[in-house]
């Protein structure tokens, strides 16, 4: 297990200094390494990456030292034994795959010259350098799936980072993956043999339907500057921001929508977003929307099989950025969606996967994260504590950006009621038009 010390510089402040080491799997496999193949919707999300953080305060992580953090590590790995490989190609197609060869994942050690406190009233809910910045390549051979970050506070709090290649499975399955750390830490170890990944071949069964059968372009193929580096080149500087949505503000329009079609926190949150940027981006303002949900019911092994996405298309005759935001609201939620699953899977199916895509960002996209509260708070400490507040972020978003939606921590001040946060990763001059208008016309501050 080797280990490294890297000096932070000045834009990386207030983390003062990290160590970084490799943790690998508890039992080598010798000559039973495998390879791990990946579906369509893997090689989809290829060039985007989810990016997870959980505060934990001074109580919860009281007497906990980097060693008691990596070692559930070690067994945690043996049941999933890609996610410490590393991507190789198919000397015949080209196509990607795992190589499970115990190569390890990379864990961070920090430390913070801030309290909780000083860093909420700066930073708000930002993952901004508590998560390492990693992405797979220039040495794509030898780049780890997974960084997990630990940052400690002044005042004793934790953080615990992680950035999860998008290629292992969705924002769900990172979230997992951490709770199942947090249960092994607690000497809870998932069984040595959890799936069996079947060929990629059999992984779906792709409709006939064309391409073309998608009237809005919901995926575009990426330029990357280097093959063997996974990410998209991109000339906007794409910046996240978490803006905190109490529950009292949810509540009245919740509330009456409601009332006549069952309307949820998601799709106010998504409208009133969407509804924001159509004023913003006047010159353009975007008519239809992209909408990422969930629906794999077993987070237990890491997938992308439960992505769904589908587009919404406000009518030409209709101006977004005038619409009544309930209206929006239930034009998101109707069962006028279109679904684009099949779509999305034969691009990747008829290039072999050997072309690079974007998905997320290729037009406005909504993730609604809210549905799930029990897997994204579901990671306690020894002690038992849960986290005092759990983010998300997509990295490697396109220029139309990406909107997440996720529950917030329980308010104490309004008996334990649920908000939400909204992670936003848009273009800069966006994010600042954007926290001024959402404070002074709905006002939503830009801090918790």
């Amino acid at each position: 297990m080797g280990s490294l010390t890297t000096n932070m510089g000045e834009e990386s402040q207030p983390s003062l200094t990290s160590k970084i080491s490799t943790v690998v799997p508890a039992t080598p496999r010798g000559n039973e390494r495998g390879t791990y193949n990946l579906g369509y919707m893997d090689l989809l999300m290829k060039l985007h990456y989810v990016r997870t953080v959980h505060f934990f305060s001074p109580q919860a992580a009281q007497g906990l030292s980097i060693f008691d953090l990596k070692k559930p590590m070690f067994p945690l790995l043996d049941p999933y034994s890609h996610i410490s490989g590393r991507i190789r190609r198919s000397e015949s197609s080209g196509r990607p795959f795992i190589k499970c060869n115990d190569a390890g994942v990379r864990i961070v050690e920090s430390h913070c010259d801030k309290t909780l406190e000083e860093w909420f009233n700066q930073k708000g809910y930002s993952i901004h350098e508590l998560v390492h910045d990693h992405v797979l390549g220039p040495d794509l051979a030898f780049s780890p799936l997974l960084f997990l970050k630990f940052t400690w506070f002044k005042c004793g709090g934790l953080c615990v980072g992680l950035s999860w290649s998008h290629v292992l499975g969705d924002a769900f399955s990172a979230f997992n993956f951490i709770t199942k750390w947090s249960h092994a830490l607690a000497g809870h170890v998932p069984p040595k043999s959890l799936h069996v990944n079947p060929n990629y071949e059999e992984l779906q069964s792709l409709p006939i339907n064309s391409i073309q059968d998608s009237q809005i372009p919901i995926v575009k193929r990426a330029t990357i500057l280097d093959e063997e580096r996974w990410i998209a080149a991109t000339d906007t500087k794409i910046v996240t921001h978490t803006f905190y949505v109490s529950y009292n503000q949810l509540q009245d329009s919740v509330t009456s929508s409601q009332e006549s079609n069952n309307t949820c926190c998601f799709e106010i949150v998504s409208a009133l977003v969407w509804k924001c940027l159509a004023q913003i981006r006047s010159y353009s303002e975007p008519k239809d929307v992209v909408i990422c949900e969930y629906h794999s019911e077993n987070y237990e092994f890491p997938t992308n099989i439960g992505l769904e996405f589908s587009t919404v298309e406000a009518s030409s005759k209709v101006s977004v950025s005038e619409s009544d935001v309930l209206e929006l609201a239930t034009l998101i939620g109707s069962e006028k969606k279109k679904v684009e699953k099949h779509v999305m899977e034969k691009l990747v199916e008829e290039s072999e996967g050997r072309e690079d895509f974007i998905v997320y960002g290729t037009r406005l996209t909504f993730v609604n994260l809210e549905e799930e509260g029990n897997v994204i708070y579901g990671v306690k400490l020894i002690n038992g504590e849960k986290p005092m507040v759990a983010n998300c972020a997509l990295h490697g978003v396109g220029d139309e950006g990406v909107v997440l939606v996720l529950p917030a921590p329980q308010d104490k001040e309004d008996g334990g009621k649920i908000g939400r946060l909204v992670t936003v990763s848009l273009p800069e001059k966006e994010v600042e038009q954007l926290k001024d208008k959402l404070g002074s016309e709905w006002a939503i501050p830009s801090h918790p």
